[in-house]
């Protein structure tokens, strides 16, 4: 098992740092560029555009709103990749790895708007309101099937069962954590126990369908993140001398003026891209899932929320977690995940924070299996319309869940890393050629923006456009909407 590990993390050094950070670093900047920094310059559209109500789906229910789409996605981004992952960066690659995260995340921010904003155009309805994602622009953007199941199978196997994996795993280990902070021993039985918790609530959930997992994102995910982040504020506040000295050290080791783990410079740009990737999942292909869903007057709408989104992840709550370590004076060149974060709040809170950072893994980790179950469902169901697959794949992804929280750490990370970065290139691979579409229809939106209007768009606007299955120009998908 070792031996597998260790050939799996040469792996992702190699195939993260030579192939797939040049490629996104050189999308990301090129997608920036050619839409006038879109993810800077319309930051007041994205808050805008989330207040819009949804129409009514075929079944006679309310559709997915803009905003309960962008609460699917951020409870699959505000996960252990805030909590375990950063603190992962922050002990692997020091605390430079943090600056390289926040560059990644404003760049990033252009090639999330393109993957949503495609995602938006070529979605198909469904009984519930609509549904998409890559898969759907591989297939009717690019016509290329082919892919398009390519990357099905892959964020259905990457997100239903490794993330998942990788969630149960963290949660166990937070709450074990914490209970041996308590100095209570003989608790061996506690991790299956916990495994099977999560999977009887995760089932409650997800046999529901995505309302039921939209309105359970909707309510923990604000909550959660405000926790989180008020935490982190109390430990900034009490520790308000030593952060310039924190923030020195952040950019220092960030251009490797100052070493501190053992790979330098290039160990803070690859802990800090791809961890931050895990985190806000800008270009990985995972956040338009749950974008396509929503019911929206104009494409360009959803693709700027789920911009907002990376933001919220990366400058707000994964600088929550590299704070509260970084001025915990951390050991910097172990792997401790979690643990790490947990010991830096024992250090500035006392032994009470621990067990309120387990809860607080507790809703991160929960609503991130919830969200990551819908992306692969999403993708099953381009795969297949059999139902009988759907629920196979419903009982395999509880299945995969409780074995990650009996299972090692490290390799299920290390997986996780691979699965994504497979994903990331396929997806990448499609919106490269596609970003046009998108810029075509920022250009639109614009117009009308100018105009004094609010924006809608219906096919009939931009003809030359193939393979659109909704935006009906007779019957506008949002008709019924109260304009954003």
């Amino acid at each position: 098992m070792e031996a597998l590990n260790d050939a799996i993390v040469a792996l992702n050094d190699t195939f993260w740092l030579y192939l797939l950070i040049p490629v996104l670093a050189v999308l990301s900047l090129y997608f920036t560029v050619r839409s006038g920094a879109v993810q800077i310059r319309m930051i007041p559209e994205m808050v805008r555009a989330m207040v819009g109500k949804a129409e009514t789906a075929e079944d006679g229910k309310k559709a997915i709103s803009s905003f309960q789409a962008f609460a699917i996605s951020a409870a699959a981004r505000i996960g252990t990749g805030n909590i375990a992952g950063v603190a992962t960066a922050i002990a692997l690659g020091g605390p430079g790895a943090v600056f390289w995260m926040w560059m990644m995340g404003l760049v990033v921010g252009a090639a999330s708007f393109v993957e949503s904003t495609l995602a938006q155009l070529y979605k198909v309805r469904d009984k519930a309101g609509f549904r998409g994602g890559p898969a759907y622009y591989m297939l009717h953007g690019l016509r290329a099937r082919w892919m398009g199941v390519i990357f099905a199978v892959v964020i259905t196997v990457t997100f239903g069962f490794v993330f998942n994996a990788v969630q149960s795993n963290t949660i166990v280990g937070a709450v074990m954590t914490s209970v041996e902070a308590t100095g209570v021993t003989g608790f061996g039985w506690l991790e299956p126990v916990l495994g099977l918790a999560l999977v009887a609530l995760t089932a409650a959930v997800i046999f529901g369908g995505v309302r039921r997992i939209a309105h359970v994102a909707q309510l923990l995910v604000p909550f959660m993140a405000a926790l989180y982040m008020v935490l982190g504020l109390v430990i900034v506040v009490l520790n308000i001398d030593a952060l310039p000295g924190v923030l020195a050290q952040i950019f220092s080791n960030a251009f490797g003026i100052e070493e501190i783990t053992a790979g330098g410079l290039g160990a803070a740009i690859v802990q800090g891209v791809r961890r931050g990737m895990f985190s806000n999942e800008a270009g990985l292909g995972s956040a338009p899932n749950a974008g396509a869903t929503a019911s929206v007057s104009h494409p360009v709408k959803q693709g700027l929320v789920q911009t907002l989104g990376v933001y919220v992840d990366t400058l707000l709550v994964c600088s929550t977690t590299a704070f509260i370590v970084l001025l915990s004076n951390p050991t910097y060149g172990e792997n401790r995940g979690p643990t790490m974060t947990q010991e830096a709040l024992q250090f500035n809170l006392g032994n009470w924070s621990l067990h309120l950072l387990t809860l607080i893994i507790l809703l991160v980790a929960f609503t991130s299996v919830l969200g990551n179950y819908f992306y692969g469902e999403s993708n099953v169901g381009f795969l297949t319309q059999n139902r009988a697959v759907l629920t196979g794949y419903r009982w395999i992804a509880l299945v995969v869940t409780f074995l990650g929280a009996i299972g090692s750490s490290d390799l299920v990370w290390n997986l996780a890393d691979t699965t994504m970065g497979v994903m990331a290139l396929v997806n990448l691979a499609a919106i490269a050629p596609l970003s046009a579409v998108a810029f075509k229809l920022l250009k639109d939106y614009n117009e009308q923006r100018k105009q004094g209007l609010d924006p809608v768009f219906t096919r009939d606007r931009l003809p030359e456009l193939t393979g659109v299955e909704c935006w009906d120009p007779k019957t506008p998908d949002v008709a019924k909407t109260t304009a954003s």
